[in-house]
């Protein structure tokens, strides 16, 4: 249970992007001496398919509604990458706690990608592409401090994680709430207009 913070920060950036995080904690464990992280991360094959798909995520992710359509494929994606580092972290630990940081892996990573998902379908409707490459840009800043700064300091990246993930989903909460209003005003104009 000793790497809570460290499986929570992962699993928040992995439900923002997994691909980076496998690749930054691999290189962490290549590089480093790091025994939290699991050995796994940085086998040869693993490096080379995270560099891979997380060079096609770079672009998908910047092209408006190819982002959202990535987003979608990755729904399953992400939230299993965050649950199997989880599980990996555990390492050789009671089956309990195999499953608790399954799950706080999992269940952060969900959270981060439904926030991600909802606020680039809220990008995608502004008509110019350079918010979709900044909000790209800044996920991307994001995922890659909180992961270095776990591997040093896992607690404090667990609370810029939570924090991260709080302010996310209060934004996606006000957002809806906003469409929803704005949806519900125009429904009734619509219906004062054929009256």
């Amino acid at each position: 249970m000793e790497n809570l913070a460290l499986t929570f920060s992962s699993g928040w950036a992995s439900g923002i992007n997994a691909y980076l995080v496998v690749l930054v904690l691999g290189v962490a464990d290549r590089v480093g001496t790091f025994a939290d992280i699991p050995d796994a991360l940085g086998d040869w094959p693993v490096l080379a398919a995270a560099g891979f798909l997380y060079a096609m995520e770079f672009v998908a992710d910047k092209i408006p509604y190819i982002d959202s359509t990535w987003d979608a494929v990755s729904t399953a994606i992400r939230p299993t990458a965050g649950a199997v580092i989880g599980v990996l972290m555990a390492g050789d630990a009671s089956s309990l706690d195999q499953a608790v940081l399954g799950v706080v892996g999992g269940t952060s990573a969900l959270l981060a990608h439904l926030t991600k998902a909802s606020s680039r379908l809220a990008i995608n409707t502004s008509p110019e592409p350079a918010s979709n490459i900044l909000a790209s840009v800044a996920e991307d800043v994001a995922v890659l401090g909180v992961v270095a700064l776990a591997v040093q300091h896992p607690e404090v990246a667990a609370v810029i994680a939570a924090v991260l993930l709080i302010a996310g989903l209060v934004l996606v909460a006000l957002v809806a709430s906003l469409v929803r209003r704005g949806w519900r005003r125009w429904k009734g104009h619509d219906r004062r207009a054929t009256a």
